[in-house]
């Protein structure tokens, strides 16, 4: 409700208020951010097949892994790609509205020791887990399974989001946006599966969709600090599981992603004012 009252409050603000003109939102103009995220995730079913093996957890529960803050961790070049972070590009090619391609770098950690349910089978694994199960109790112990997307949960996407012009002056202006994207899934899963070695390698494993609201506010024309909720549908029915090509996962999941991020804007196209000719008489 608090939420519904403020987007309220945002789209009737823009709509009364004069908005100022500005070569930043215009037709050419071009952006670049840099940020960091956090990420929530829905609840999902993991269904995991193999050789010896074919099976469903139900309910699985993850968190994402937000590094704690160094400027030497967040700030260093060779390091930073280490946090949850989002980078973009963008493009007007209409005033207000534009497309940009980016890459949200999430974490995704499913909780150890947790309880969930489990129906398939799996036999010759040379663990204590062999047996047929019915929708069966189990908690999902270390020796049993491990998984995780954390270098990462790779959403590379291209997103169309419209720009409306709110308050502003000469050296400073807020701006609302808001506009979707789709986009591929290209995680580093790190997983280990009954008594399999320990597998970790990228690949291409699903799409995901998303909608994205923001605040920006500008500063100089040129920059930028925008705060930005998305929202999503991933789904992966192609996940990596171990050294054996033949062993996979899928799963689908909803999902929230909170972000702070930097920026700089400007036009790659000089402004061309009309200009009104000199009456004879001047």
């Amino acid at each position: 409700m608090h939420i519904t009252r403020i987007l309220l409050f945002i789209f009737v603000t823009s709509s009364i208020v004069a908005q100022p003109k500005s070569s930043a939102f215009n037709k050419g103009s071009f952006y670049f951010y840099w940020g960091w995220n956090r990420s929530f995730y829905s609840p999902s079913t993991i269904h995991f097949s193999g050789n010896t093996y074919d099976f469903q957890l139900y309910d699985v529960v993850a968190v994402d892994r937000q590094s704690p803050f160094s400027a030497d961790l967040y700030l260093n070049p060779k390091s930073m790609t280490i946090p949850q972070y989002n980078v973009r590009m963008g493009y007007y090619f209409k005033n207000d509205l534009q497309i940009s391609f980016g890459v949200d770098h999430m974490k995704y950690v499913m909780l150890h020791d947790q309880p969930s349910t489990i129906n398939g089978y799996i036999y010759n694994s040379n663990t204590a887990y062999d047996g047929v199960y019915d929708n069966e109790p189990i908690t999902i112990a270390q020796d049993f399974l491990k998984f995780e997307h954390t270098d990462g949960l790779n959403y590379i996407n291209a997103e169309l989001r419209k720009s409306m012009r709110m308050l502003g002056g000469k050296y400073f202006q807020s701006t609302f946006l808001f506009g979707g994207g789709v986009g591929m899934l290209l995680p580093k899963t790190n997983t280990t599966l009954l008594a399999n070695s320990r597998y970790d390698e990228f690949h291409l494993a699903g799409y995901g969709v998303n909608g994205v609201i923001s605040l920006q506010l500008n500063f100089f024309k040129y920059f930028f600090v925008q705060g930005e909720a998305k929202m999503g549908f991933i789904h992966m029915p192609d996940i990596r599981t171990t050294m054996n090509a033949s062993d996979r996962a899928s799963q689908m999941f909803l999902y929230n992603q909170f972000n702070v991020n930097f920026g700089a804007q400007f036009s790659l196209t000089k402004n061309r004012e009309s200009k009104i000719p000199k009456s004879p008489t001047d």
